[in-house]
C-alpha cells in the first residue's frame, strides 16, 4: 500500500466528492493520506476532515503565502493544536520566493516559529521551499544548531544543494507529480542521489497531477503514478517502491498508527 504524504483535501476542488476521492485512493492502493494545513485560522476544517475518515490525518500550520496574515500564531499555539490525536505534522511552512506573496521576513519568522513547534512536539515539519534554496539551507542549519527537529522537504523541485543539505541535517525528501514531467530529468537525477531510506511520495493534490494525468485535477489516487516513476528512477519495482516509501513514512510520521493503513 502507498501513502499520499501531502494533499489538501479541504480545498474547494474536493468539496463535492471528497468521499469519492478517498474511495478511489483506496482502489488505487493508496491506503493513507495526510491533508496539510495552510492556515491555522482554518484548522477546524482540516481537523473535521481527518476526524471523519480513519485513514486521513492532518497537520497544523501556516503556508508561507499566508505568513503575514498569521504572525500572531505562536509556537505554543501550534504545539497545543498538535496535541489532537489526528495531527501528525507541523506546517506547511517555509520560504517561497517564486510568488513572494508574503514579505520574506514574515516568511522567515513563520518558518522559525514552526521549527520551534516541531522541535517541541517531535512531529515532522512539512517544509515548502521554492526558489529559496540558500535561505532555506541557512535557516535549517542555524535552527538545527539550536536542537534537532524532524522535517520533510515536500514537493521537492529545488536544486541538488538543498537536497544534500536536507539529508545531511536528517531530513526526508518527498517527490510529487513534477518528478514524472518530461522536462524533469534534473529532478530525477537528484532523486537518484537521495538515500533510499529518506524518500517519500505525495500528490500535493489538487495541484501537479502526474503524467499521464497532467493538466487534470490531481487526487490522492494518482500518487501511484509518481511512485512508479520514482521506482523506475532508482531501480525498484512498484511493490518495492510502495514498501520503501511507506516504511519511510511511518519512520518519520511516528504519531500515525500503522494499523491506520487500509
Amino acid at each position: 500500500m502507498l501513502v499520499d504524504s501531502h494533499c489538501h483535501l479541504d480545498f474547494p476542488d474536493f468539496e463535492e466528492d471528497r468521499a469519492g476521492f478517498i474511495e478511489r485512493a483506496g482502489e488505487a492502493g493508496v491506503g493513507l493520506m495526510v491533508t496539510i494545513s495552510t492556515r491555522v485560522r482554518q484548522f477546524d476544517r482540516i481537523r473535521a476532515i481527518a476526524e471523519a475518515h480513519e485513514n486521513v490525518f492532518c497537520s497544523v500550520g501556516t503556508h508561507p503565502h499566508n505568513a503575514d496574515e498569521e504572525l500572531d500564531v505562536t509556537a505554543d499555539e501550534l504545539v497545543q493544536l498538535a496535541g489532537h490525536r489526528k495531527v501528525v505534522a507541523i506546517g506547511e511552512a517555509g520560504l517561497d520566493y517564486f510568488y513572494d506573496k508574503a514579505p520574506r521576513d514574515a516568511q522567515a519568522q513563520g518558518f522559525r516559529k514552526h521549527i520551534e513547534a516541531a522541535r517541541q512536539t517531535g512531529l515532522p515539519l512539512v517544509i515548502h521551499a521554492r526558489n529559496a534554496d540558500d535561505d532555506t539551507i541557512a535557516i535549517l542549519k542555524d535552527e538545527t544548531g539550536k536542537g534537532a527537529f524532524p522535517f520533510i522537504l515536500h514537493c521537492f523541485s529545488s536544486g541538488a544543494s538543498l537536497a544534500k543539505a536536507g539529508v545531511e541535517l536528517g531530513g526526508y525528501i518527498s517527490f510529487s507529480g513534477i518528478l514524472t514531467f518530461r522536462n524533469s530529468q534534473e529532478l530525477r537525477d537528484i532523486a537518484k542521489t537521495v538515500p533510499r531510506d529518506r524518500l517519500l511520495v505525495e500528490t500535493d493534490a489538487p495541484y501537479l497531477a502526474p503524467v499521464p494525468r497532467r493538466g487534470k485535477r490531481n487526487e490522492p489516487a494518482f500518487v501511484a503514478h509518481t511512485a512508479h516513476v520514482l521506482g523506475e528512477t532508482i531501480g525498484l519495482s512498484d511493490e518495492e517502491t510502495a514498501r520503501l516509501t511507506t516504511e519511510n513514512f511511518f519512520r518519520l510520521f511516528t504519531k500515525v498508527p500503522r494499523d491506520a493503513l487500509r
